[in-house]
């Protein structure tokens, strides 16, 4: 049954101050721990990435440690709000996915009834993100009995110092912080306001801190390998800039992999934007809505975006995750359909919740650079990463959507006479709403992209293994832009990086007559699968990100449109410099165009699978995991006795009919 939504009139609008927060500081020494746990898996990040390296580890019967910043699991379905499967038709036509997510979907259906209780557009399942995280705990728990496993679950727990040598983590210090006895509890305050005191190690007048320490689990009968493994599986990639193995951020300068980038430079400053969600009820009365005292900062950036787009049912429905009238069908129009008081929207919009900084002085993501200018590359210094000003920001951009979608009546990009009131909705706000916390947003932002490692360097990758633009992006590469823009060299690599096998007997003279393939690169280590179009929610070009006659970053959707079907290389998730580490969901190795795919549900879910199924093959023949990719392009057979595992677990590693002679895909949308 739905649980009901608590009614909130006010937005509790005095909890986001409007004093910008300081710069983190260094943290006080460290505390002697409180307690030690151990464990075969790390598991860092409980998104879906995470829960799927966990859920493949229990059903093997390992011992697994999930810690996760916020007290759901689940990450997009769940603590991030966007409970809105995305997939594409012909990839679930076919039910083709990990056995863990065929599951969750499995069970989303039994808990409700049918897969789209909320009979949203844009998926084929919208529900409520409160049932995200209890459907996958639950998931969690009968994995560990199936499979004899056991789960070790720590929640609201950051990680704050690695201990690193011989290329191996050999511990991790956790902090896991609860609320202080007759305080407020957990999800009572936005992120923004309790992140870099969760990050300290000593008590506050908000939080008492327990200092976990995790080690290794003793085991005996180990005689190779490492002791124990590490998943990075957070949403930013904390933990590869905590440990500081390479990796990149932002956008990367144009070359032939990447011949769509609109920059000669890397651009750190530049990410993806990232969106608080939320849930507003349809109602049968107008409501009472208070102007946020901010509103005016950001209203100057709301809009519809698109004239086809500039529908407010159109936006309810999109990402509807709650119909009174389920069974009523609707017009196929979107724009005619019918909202029934009780009716429940998340809200996730690029020109609405979305905020999309991207300059030095107001990413969220901190660079390399910034980490050490702040203290936080230093021993005891690390305070997560992000700057907490820009998270308010982005806190208080998303409750002016909503007072604009209730009230406004200007539009950014559309100009005068588009946008109309409509009172009769109400915010979602409560520890029994939708998105489980009193102050109505998600727990955490959802995060499109962090920093992405670089992959080891090997004979076909001198500079360290990363896949491209042209692995995996539906494009013409001989169309005008690249011909007029491109240096003949540069034109030359990338035709010869896309080209189509030929018969050996084919009369081809020269590169530009060789054959554009229809498909995505074939990777010979491939442990997972992914399809998604190149999607980009581009950082806006002055800052800070709402100010009045902003726009996009020039030429970053350049890149975007249709991607064919595509794989995970294992080398995409070995960092360099760690032997134990093991990198799952969006931060793994990818060009920022690439990144644009390969971050949505079943495409982390299938990292995650692949990283705990990898782990359990390198435990069980005490190797490491690089030793499997190490002599490609050489013929690695341990990798193929691992990549016959996860197939019969009834994790994919391919697609149908994947090989180098079948040059098109063309029925793949």
């Amino acid at each position: 049954m739905l649980k009901k939504t608590k009614p909130i009139i006010s937005l509790i609008l005095s909890l986001f101050s409007l004093t910008p927060t300081i710069a983190p500081t260094l943290a006080a020494p460290p505390r002697t721990p409180d307690k030690e746990e151990t464990c075969e898996i790390l598991v860092i990040g409980g998104g879906l990435s995470g829960a799927a390296s966990a859920y493949e580890s229990l059903l093997v019967g390992r011992t697994v440690c999930i810690t996760e910043i916020t007290d759901w699991v689940g990450g997009q379905i769940s603590s991030q709000g966007t409970s809105a499967l995305d997939e594409r038709g012909t990839q679930r036509s076919l039910l083709f996915y990990p056995r863990g997510y065929l599951e969750l979907r499995e069970r989303i259906e039994e808990k409700y009834g049918r897969l789209n209780p909320g009979t949203c557009w844009v998926s084929v399942s919208c529900f409520m993100p409160y049932d995200g995280h209890g459907i996958l705990f639950q998931m969690l728990e009968d994995a560990a009995k199936k499979g004899g496993g056991t789960l070790k679950w720590f929640p609201n727990t950051i990680i704050k110092e690695l201990d690193i040598s011989n290329n191996q983590i050999n511990r991790a210090i956790a902090i896991q912080h609860q609320p202080v006895s007759n305080t407020p509890p957990i999800n009572t305050e936005p992120l923004s306001q309790i992140i870099e005191d969760a990050y300290r190690y000593q008590n506050s007048a908000r939080f008492d801190k327990t200092i976990i320490q995790f080690v290794p689990q003793p085991s005996p009968e180990k005689t190779g390998g490492a002791d124990w493994y590490v998943v990075e599986a957070t949403e930013t990639g904390e933990i590869i800039a905590l440990a500081d193995v390479p990796y990149r951020l932002g956008i990367d300068p144009q070359t032939y992999v990447n011949p769509s980038s609109p920059v000669d430079t890397r651009d750190p400053y530049c990410t993806q934007g990232f969106t608080y969600t939320f849930a507003m009820e349809a109602t049968e009365t107008p409501q009472i809505h208070v102007e946020p005292p901010f509103y005016s900062q950001y209203a100057p950036y709301y809009s519809y975006e698109l004239s086809r787009l500039a529908n407010f049912n159109l936006v309810f429905s999109y990402r509807q995750i709650w119909s009174m009238q389920p069974d009523i069908p609707q017009p196929p129009d979107y724009r005619k359909r019918t909202i029934y008081p009780g009716d429940i929207s998340m809200q996730n919009w690029t020109w609405g919740n979305d905020y999309r900084p991207g300059n030095r002085d107001d990413n969220l993501i901190y660079s390399r650079g910034q980490l050490q200018a702040t203290g936080q590359l230093q021993p005891g210094g690390w305070m997560g990463g992000l700057r907490a000003e820009t998270l308010r920001r982005g806190e208080e951009n998303a409750l002016g959507y909503f007072h604009w979608l209730v009230e406004g009546t200007t539009d950014s990009q559309l100009g005068a006479g588009v946008k109309e009131k409509h009172p009769n909705n109400r915010f979602l706000s409560g520890f029994d709403a939708p998105m489980g916390t009193a102050h109505g947003l998600s727990k955490y932002p959802y995060m499109r992209e962090g920093r992405r490692i670089i992959g080891r360097r090997g004979k076909t990758h001198p500079e360290g293994f990363t896949v491209a633009e042209v692995d995996i992006a539906k494009k013409n590469f001989r169309d005008d832009f690249y011909l007029q823009n491109l240096a003949p060299d540069t034109l030359h690599y990338l035709w010869g990086a896309v080209s189509a096998f030929v018969p050996p007997d084919a009369q081809i003279n020269s590169m530009a007559e060789m054959p554009q393939r229809a498909r995505a690169t074939i990777f010979p280590d491939s442990v997972g699968i992914g399809h998604y179009a190149i999607d980009f929610h581009p950082c806006m070009t002055k800052s800070p990100a709402e100010a009045p006659g902003n726009s996009e970053r020039a030429g970053i959707r350049r890149g975007q449109g249709s991607a064919y079907p595509f794989q995970i290389p294992l080398r995409a998730m070995i960092p360099q410099q760690i032997d134990n580490l093991l990198v799952a969901g969006k931060t793994i190795a990818t060009s920022y165009i690439a990144a644009a795919a390969y971050r949505v549900h079943s495409f982390e879910w299938s990292a995650g699978a692949a990283a705990g199924t990898t782990i359990d093959f390198a435990l069980e023949r005490g190797i490491f995991p690089d030793e499997l990719i190490d002599d490609m392009p050489s013929k690695e057979w341990e990798l193929e006795v691992l990549q016959g595992r996860l197939q019969e677990n009834g994790n994919p590693t391919a697609f149908p009919e994947t090989s180098i002679f079948n040059n098109t895909w063309d029925e793949w949308k």
